[in-house]
């Protein structure tokens, strides 16, 4: 039986090898016929034994594994080999494999051959080839009667994710103005804890054209879902709603459009398909390594390629941003999109300036118009924000940046810089026009030793030292995402901290941010460089303690860089510095060792500085805050 399948399958090989037609019988991954061959590629033994080759594709750059003295050709010694049989010794009733991608998956679902027992699998497990995952091409005689497509190389692919979120936390919470929860609670902050739970599931599906295992798709169509269930439970009023009279807790839910694109692939620029492809409609877009200016799916016009065998690349965006569901930060297209424009340019460059290291340098350029009030889906406020004189802003500015990430011996290292500068017409402060002068720069220097990665981090933003002069110099960004010193493990990132007594539904910094910007939100509030400022100095370290499990943990100090901003805003005479020590420590699980199912148990303290205890003290003599995070990811 074995040898008859076997023969089976070398007369299919055949058969397919010996296609009538040319296109059809080369594989996917060959080289176009009138294609140059590069050196690389070259039959070794061809080769004089001893010979050098020099491979100046790369040069300057250093290939693992490469060296330039090749070795001596394999000679073969098989007098007396069997032929194959001709066509003519096979039965007349089998039939050829059309194709290359069908000639083992052919013979399914025969579970009696060892050698198949790991291919012939259902169709819904992503690990093996699989039509759902374009892992093979669609059958024009078979395809859905909706897909408009013609000719060859065309597939499909779909993706879902299902993202649980449960997550008990405490913030400083202020008390309503009109009424409490608790008879007699009549200090500024009352009770603290709250209760977070969301389910997120995303789908998506993908029709692609073209061989991308070598090159970049001909063209790509791709559309992402998200619906999201939500319940919020805190133990004040107005912290939910703006209205007294709704209760401390809530349920909502969204469906947000997360990607709705087309790439178009203009052409190749060289013989190793060095391309220029744009891509227009509703994208992610990330300006620098670690999310720290802008990380976000939005509506915008992408060009981009490469050049040199990909040792650069380069991008060129405008963005025009969608505004955003309140309570679970999708994307909502049944609003009209911001009055808010971003264009941005950079340039990657591999191996510069040392081996090892990318370099990314970057402008981008924001435009904000938005002079009307808008209230957020809860009745809040969030443009303008409630600081100062209160009137709407407007404002340009411009970033330019230079980042760095790679390895330097056994050394990683990330770094990024920018300078923020342009105009704000109307500062809360003066009501006049000032000048935006802010500086930002953060670096993270890791070393490992066997399975431990011992990190080391450091932040430093300018804040506004004078907010009542014409110069605003504290650093904001446009909607970061940071994964630095911790990322959302941590609590003063993950957490949002209402600056309660100096505005409105005004936080001292984002939840899943960073910066101490005094913002509303970052989903659909206004960018301010009329701010305090953010320090950072941390350590951490990661423990690869099984293949499928990862201890993470990070102990971080916090400062405001200048509290001129917040003491006037306060009308207070001094505020320290020190926002306090943020400790978090993160279990991370992968039963399969892949990251198609990932569970994650975080946790975080707050140790208050005595800054931050200035500005949140409280009669109930709440000193630390926590957050706790459960996170369970399945993809498919």
């Amino acid at each position: 039986m074995a040898a008859a399948l076997s023969s089976l399958l070398l007369h299919a090989v055949a058969l397919a090898s010996a296609a009538p037609d040319e296109a059809a019988a080369q594989p996917r991954d060959a080289a176009p016929v009138d294609a140059p061959a590069p050196d690389a590629l070259a039959v070794p033994g061809s080769v004089e034994p001893g010979a050098t080759v020099d491979d100046p594709m790369i040069a300057g750059r250093r290939r693992p594994g490469y060296v330039t003295e090749l070795p001596a050709p394999v000679v073969q010694n098989n007098v007396g080999a069997v032929s194959a049989p001709p066509p003519e010794a096979f039965p007349t009733d089998q039939f050829p494999i059309p194709d290359r991608w069908r000639l083992v998956t052919a013979l399914c679902p025969d579970k009696n051959f060892v050698g198949l027992q790991t291919v012939c699998k259902s169709r819904f497990d992503p690990y093996h080839q699989n039509p759902l995952k374009a892992d093979l091409p669609i059958q024009l005689d078979k395809k859905p009667f909706f897909l408009p497509i013609t000719g060859d190389d065309w597939f499909f692919g779909i993706n879902a994710i299902s993202d649980t979120v449960v997550e008990p936390r405490s913030f400083p919470t202020p008390v309503a103005d009109q009424t409490s929860s608790y008879p007699g609670a009549i200090d500024t902050f009352g009770r603290d804890r709250s209760l977070v739970l969301a389910q997120t599931g995303l789908f998506g599906f993908g029709l692609t054209k073209g061989s991308t295992a070598y090159k970049p798709p001909d063209v790509e169509y791709r559309v992402l879902l998200a619906y999201q269930v939500n319940y919020v439970n805190v133990q004040e009023r107005r912290v939910l709603h703006v209205e007294s009279s709704r209760p401390t807790h809530r349920t909502d839910s969204f469906l947000g459009v997360q990607e709705f694109f087309i790439d178009k692939h203009l052409g190749n620029r060289s013989d190793r398909f060095d391309f220029d492809s744009i891509r227009i409609g509703i994208q992610p877009f990330q300006f620098d390594f670690r999310g720290f200016l802008f990380q976000d799916n939005q509506l915008g016009i992408r060009f981009f390629g490469n050049r040199d065998n990909n040792r650069y690349q380069f991008n060129l965006q405008a963005i025009w941003r969608l505004d955003k569901d309140t309570n679970s930060g999708l994307n909502d297209i049944t609003r009209k999109p911001r009055d808010d424009y971003i264009l941005s340019a950079n340039i990657f460059a591999q191996d510069f300036p040392l081996p090892g290291l990318t370099s990314l340098a970057s402008f981008t350029a924001n435009f904000n118009r938005e002079t009307e009030r808008e209230l957020d889906h809860n009745g809040f406020p969030v443009r303008p924000a409630l600081l100062g004189d209160q009137r709407p802003r407007e404002y340009d500015v411009y970033y330019v940046g230079y980042s760095l990430d790679g390895r330097l011996k056994r050394f990683n290292l990330s770094s990024t810089f920018y300078g923020a500068f342009g105009e704000d017409r109307n500062s809360f402060f003066t009501s006049k026009p000032a000048k935006i002068r802010a500086f930002f720069a953060a670096a993270e220097l890791s070393y490992d030793i066997d399975w431990i990665r011992v990190k080391l981090s450091g932040l430093y933003a300018t804040g506004d030292g004078k907010p009542k002069d014409n110069k605003e110099t504290g650093f904001s960004a446009i909607f970061e995402n940071p994964i630095f010193a911790g990322a959302d493990t941590s609590y003063w990132i993950r957490q949002v901290v209402p600056f309660a007594g100096g505005g409105v539904n005004v936080a001292i910094s984002p939840r899943n941010g960073i910066l101490n910007d005094l913002r509303t939100s970052k989903e659909q509030g206004q960018s301010n460089f009329n701010n305090p400022g953010t320090m950072l100095l941390g350590v951490g370290a990661d423990f690869d303690i099984l293949p499928q499990l990862r201890f993470s943990t990070n102990l971080n100090h916090l400062w405001f860089e200048n509290t001129a901003t917040l003491r006037e805003l306060r009308n207070e005479g001094s505020i320290p510095k020190s926002i306090g020590w943020d400790l978090s420590g993160a279990l991370i699980w992968r039963p399969s060792m892949i990251q198609n199912v990932v569970f994650r148990l975080s946790g975080a303290v707050l140790d208050p500085g005595k800054g931050f205890s200035d500005l949140f003290t409280n009669s109930r003599g709440d000193d630390r805050y926590y957050s706790v995070l459960f996170n369970a990811i399945l993809s498919f």
